[in-house]
């Protein structure tokens, strides 16, 4: 039996701040994924949702609410929540439906109206939460943790603030071309050196803001699809929502401290890295036959650290392979050619599931002026607070 799933359709509502519910954003989304697979919201089996925490009561239970939003029609539902991950877990919880055969075919969708300024933990005390624990212990907005990886890469690689500049000139290009992202202007070098220090060394426009928006897709069997006439649509192939190994040796907020090795060594691969291992061996692929990638800018650094743990090229040489090009449009593997968070910013709930819209439409050629030529696999990966993996490769 094929484990792969068809991707018939992919939609989005344009990201920004438009301060309306995200059931609307989301309820948009799912529409134009629906058009574009071509298929009714009648022959939907199952609805499975990624939950936004700041929308009230109705953000819990995400699954039904856009069920209800789009017409109770008897669907299975579910919710999931796993914070920046949640998007991929969706993806991977109707793949399972979908070959479990428990569902034919299944939209999968996530939205978020988010707050101005930073992201901060509910309301109320939990000193046994992480996550509240760095703001309050620490006083770490998102920021915080951004600079500090940063500053890691420049003490352990050589990288400067000139080479964090880069992705964004490059991020920034795509998304001017992008007519889903919310910042749609080139910006130069000197623009994002001139820019606010936020938390050093980065500055206004090395780091990603929180926007509203949404994003879906429809997923179906492989026999569907070829019942509905599509017969050589892009797949995924793998999913990977991997957990981090003991001991874990990498400091990663909201942890404030690491696991010691004393009894126990360190593990072959760092948490990040292991999150696109863990796809790579399912899909049967690695490195080397990727088309393109869509990762997790929440900085301009972390990029960087992104092509290490995809294994685009080693260790402390991420900024080499961007300065080479390697990463641009045209480039050996290019990294983010929907513009990345440094275009979109953050709507956590959709934001895994966007970048497999972005590799959808790649791998369709149909990404317009973004298109990379011959595209045939590509792989997302992003990570979610409290050990969430999140990778997903499409192929076709």
């Amino acid at each position: 039996m094929t484990m792969d799933v068809a991707v018939l359709g992919a939609g989005m509502h344009p990201w920004g701040k438009w301060g309306r519910s995200f059931v609307e954003y989301g309820t948009a989304a799912a529409r134009a994924a629906l058009a574009d697979a071509g298929v009714d919201w009648a022959e939907i089996g199952s609805v499975v949702g990624a939950d936004t925490v700041r929308g009230g009561y109705p953000g819990y239970v995400a699954g039904a609410t856009f069920a209800k939003a789009l017409g109770w029609q008897g669907a299975r539902v579910a919710s999931v929540y796993a914070a920046c991950a949640s998007g991929a877990q969706a993806i991977a919880a109707a793949r399972a439906q979908i070959l479990a055969g428990l569902a034919d075919v299944v939209l999968v969708v996530g939205a978020d109206a988010a707050p101005k300024g930073f992201f901060r933990p509910a309301g109320g005390d939990r000193p046994d939460d992480p996550d509240w624990l760095r703001f309050r212990v620490l006083g770490a907005t998102n920021p915080t943790y951004f600079g500090l990886y940063a500053r890691r890469r420049m003490a352990v690689h050589g990288d400067t603030p000139e080479d964090f500049a880069l992705v964004k000139v490059k991020n920034a290009a795509m998304g001017a071309l992008n007519p889903y992202a919310r910042y749609r202007k080139r910006v130069t070098a000197e623009e994002v050196a001139a820019s606010a220090v936020v938390a050093d060394p980065l500055r206004l426009l090395d780091i990603c803001a929180t926007s509203d928006g949404g994003a879906a897709l429809v997923l179906s069997s492989m026999e569907f699809a070829r019942r509905h006439g599509v017969a050589r649509p892009v797949r995924i192939r793998a999913v990977s929502t991997v957990t981090p190994r003991f001991p874990n040796t990498v400091l990663d907020l909201p942890d404030i401290a690491t696991d010691s090795t004393v009894a126990v060594g360190a593990p072959d691969q760092t948490f990040r890295a292991s999150i696109a291992g863990a796809a790579y061996e399912e899909a049967g692929v690695g490195p080397g036959d990727l088309s393109l990638a869509e990762v997790y800018d929440l900085s301009t650094a972390l990029e960087l650290q992104w092509y290490e743990d995809l294994g685009l090229c080693g260790e402390g040489e991420g900024a080499k392979l961007l300065r080479e090009g390697a990463t641009a449009p045209g480039g050996r593997i290019p990294v983010n050619p929907s513009g990345g968070l440094a275009s979109f910013g953050e709507a956590v709930p959709a934001q895994a599931i966007a970048q497999v819209c972005e590799l959808t439409w790649q791998l369709r050629g149909a990404a317009g002026e973004r298109q990379i030529a011959g595209a045939r696999v590509g792989i997302s990966a992003n990570q979610g607070l409290f050990g969430h993996g999140s990778s997903v490769i499409a192929v076709r």
